[in-house]
This record gives structure tokens, sequence and C-alpha cells, in this order.
């Protein structure tokens, strides 16, 4: 598990910010700006999910499928960006590019590189919240999968890809920003043989791909490995050590085991995949071990919520806890994360122009448009006030290992 951990870790200590503090702060108000990879972040959540687990902020999600750096169209009388980001009080933009732009290759990484220092003075000193001046991150493209015939250039993007890679961090570098490389985490992780894919055509993540790469964007964003739970018990001396959380009050009674576990951080989100995980992801996983148990099945509930049934042996071995009342707690925060997203969403970004500037817009449908706008802004207003109440404080819960039925 080391060897296949190391990478990662000698990989964060490269980026040009390891040593400085987290460029995310509790309160910021957060915006994503970028391609395809940026839009759909906010159709899974599993990023912000991660991020409001740490502390409470706001995230708008602007990102537009196709979009690059100097080619970035909206439908007419789309509300600038600059105008959003103000009405968002945004303290942080995290921008997502150098997938579209990578498809020039070696021919169109200096115009690049240009457009790459364009966008950031046109942030430069730009005061969205009204006190202080942006603060801007930058993230690199993901590797291209090996899908066979379906990515059949694999070698050629990939260098491609490595290459826009570089001359972004080479610019962040040199402006002082930080740089998240999601590049290389992601190349590593395709090319392991465990798990699903995670692109549906190459480049485009799927569920699986956002929920494996978030945890990578997280660690780069925050300077913090998440923090799995980790528990490990004797059934016979009644003993146990933990991480992540604190057990006590261990006991026994007709080989039912009973102990309390008092959560000290968030838990794990759950990979949205049946499937075997690369080692690098299970590691992530919350575990529970239980040896010297009499042989047979045992189920484990929590506060009485059954969540898994193994054998003696596979509890011996670690068996991964994913669906306890506080893993389905994560769950619920991300489900609505996702549902805030979505009303913020029709408020931003109306596409159907023949009711905003075309024949319909006299229609009583186009007539309630700007009306449905402002309904929709304030249903997300309110949605995200909610989800303060919705994360969860580390609670105290029973669990019970006992003999199944």
């Amino acid at each position: 598990m080391k060897v296949h951990l190391l990478p990662l870790v000698l990989f964060a200590l490269l980026t040009p910010w390891a040593r400085a503090e987290s460029p995310i702060r509790a309160g910021d108000r957060i915006a994503i700006v970028g391609n395809t990879f940026a839009d759909q972040l906010r159709i899974h959540g599993y990023l912000e999910t991660l991020l409001r687990q740490r502390s409470d902020l706001s995230v708008r999600n602007l990102g537009w499928a196709g979009d690059m750096l100097a080619v970035r169209d909206r439908p007419t009388g789309f509300p600038t960006e600059e105008a959003t980001l103000t009405g968002h009080k945004t303290d942080v933009i995290i921008a997502c590019f150098g997938m579209g732009e990578s498809f020039d290759g070696e021919a169109g990484l200096q115009e690049f590189s240009s457009d790459l220092k364009a966008f950031i003075a046109t942030h430069s000193g730009k005061t969205y919240n009204g006190r202080s001046p942006v603060r801007l991150i930058l993230v690199s493209p993901i590797a291209q999968e090996d899908l066979g015939k379906l990515t059949p250039a694999l070698k050629r993007r990939n260098a491609d890809l490595k290459a826009y890679t570089e001359a972004m961090r080479e610019v962040a570098v040199a402006a002082k920003l930080p740089f998240v490389n999601l590049y290389e985490p992601s190349q590593y992780l395709m090319a392991e043989q465990a798990g699903p894919n995670l692109t549906a055509n190459g480049v485009t993540l799927n569920q699986f791909g956002y929920w494996a790469v978030s945890h990578e964007f997280y660690k780069q964003l925050t300077l913090e490995v998440p923090q799995s739970w980790s528990l490990s018990l004797d059934a016979e001396a009644r003993t146990g050590t933990a991480k992540g959380v604190i057990l006590s009050r261990i006991t026994a009674d007709k080989n039912i085991l009973n102990f309390s576990v008092t959560e000290q951080s968030s838990p794990s989100l759950p990979s949205p995949s049946d499937s075997e995980l690369p080692p690098q992801l299970a590691a992530q996983r919350d575990t529970l071990t239980v040896i010297k148990l009499v042989p047979g099945n045992y189920t484990l509930t929590v506060d009485g919520v059954k969540v898994i049934t193994a054998k003696h042996d596979q509890w011996a071995n670690g068996v991964a806890i994913d669906s306890s009342p506080a893993h389905r707690e994560a769950e619920a925060l991300r489900a609505a994360i996702n549902d805030k997203n979505l009303q913020f969403t029709y408020s931003w970004k109306a596409l159907n122009q023949v009711h905003i500037v075309g024949e319909r817009k006299t229609s009583p449908s186009g007539r309630n448009l700007p009306e449905e706008v402002v309904a929709f802004d304030q249903l997300a207003k309110e949605r995200e006030e909610k989800l303060s109440r919705k994360i969860a404080s580390p609670r105290k819960r029973k669990w019970q290992l006992a003999p199944s039925k």
C-alpha cells in the first residue's frame, strides 16, 4: 500500500505552494470557472461536499461545457461574468482550463500561455467581494484515459496534456498563484488495473471519475489528506484502537460486541461504484477490523441501523463501512449541494433564446422568465442557507457487532 501511495505524497510535496497555507479559507465565497470538467463538478458534488465537511463556505459553479480561455461564447443578453462574480461577492476563483486548448498541440502552447496571462490580468486587483482583491487558483486538465479504439492517439494526447499542464504551472509560479495539478494524479489512477474506468470517452470524467479525482483536488486545495476512519478491535480482549474516531465502552456478551464511537472527523464519501477500487483509493475508505470472533456471520448496526453483514474471517481482514448513519448523512449533504447547484443553474444558465430575445419573448412564458430567474436564484440562496445546518457535528454513536440469525 505504501508503494502505491508514495508517488501521490511526493507529488504533493512538489507543488509550488505546498509549504504555504491552504488557498481555501473558512467562509470563502468561491466561483468555479472553466470547461466541461468544471461544469460537471456541480452535477456530482464530491469536491464541494469535501470542502463543506471541512468548513462552511459558498460555491457558485460558472463552468460551461467547451469553454476555453479565449473562446467563451454566451447567448445574447447573458449576464457578464464580472456581474455574476460581484453578485456572489466572490473571494476565490478556481479556474479549470487547458483541455480544449491542448488539441492545438505544441503549436498552441505559446498562445495558451499568453491567454492564461491575459485571464489573470483580467481579474488582477478586482474586488468582487467589495473589500479585498480576488484570489485565483489555476487547475490543470486531467490526463487522457486508455479506452482502446476509442482513444487511438493516446500517447500524443497525453504528451500534449502534459505540456499544457507544465505551461500552466510555469505561469502560476511566475504569477505566484496556487496551482492544482490533476494531470499526474489522474494518469496514475488511470494506469491502475483495479477499479472501473474514470471517463466516458477518455477525457470526460464519469461519476466514479469525479469521486476519485475530487479527493486529489481536495488535497491540493487544502493541503490536507482527508482522515479516513480506521477501527480495530479484539473481540476476546475487548480492546481496540482507532483513527478518525474515539473508541470507548467496549463490552461483549454472548458473542455480541458493543462499543461506543465518537466521531472526530467526517466520514469518507462512499464510492459510487461497487467494483474493486485501486489500492490508493481503497485506503481512503472507512474500515472496521475485528479479530478473534467466534466463527460465523456477523451484522454491524449503528444506532440500531443495519450497516453490513460479513463472515468472521472477513471482519478479521477489515470490512469497508460505507453506509452507517454518518455516511448516509454525508450523502444527504451531497444531494442537498447538488440541488442547490441545480437551482442556481436554472437562475444563471437560461438557454432558451427563443423565450429571451426571440419570437416567444412576448408570450406568457417569455414574459414570466425574468421573474422565474429571480425566483430560482432565491431558491439557490435558501438552499445554501440550509446547507450549514446539514453539516453534521461529530457525534457519539452506539455500534454493535452481533451474530446474524
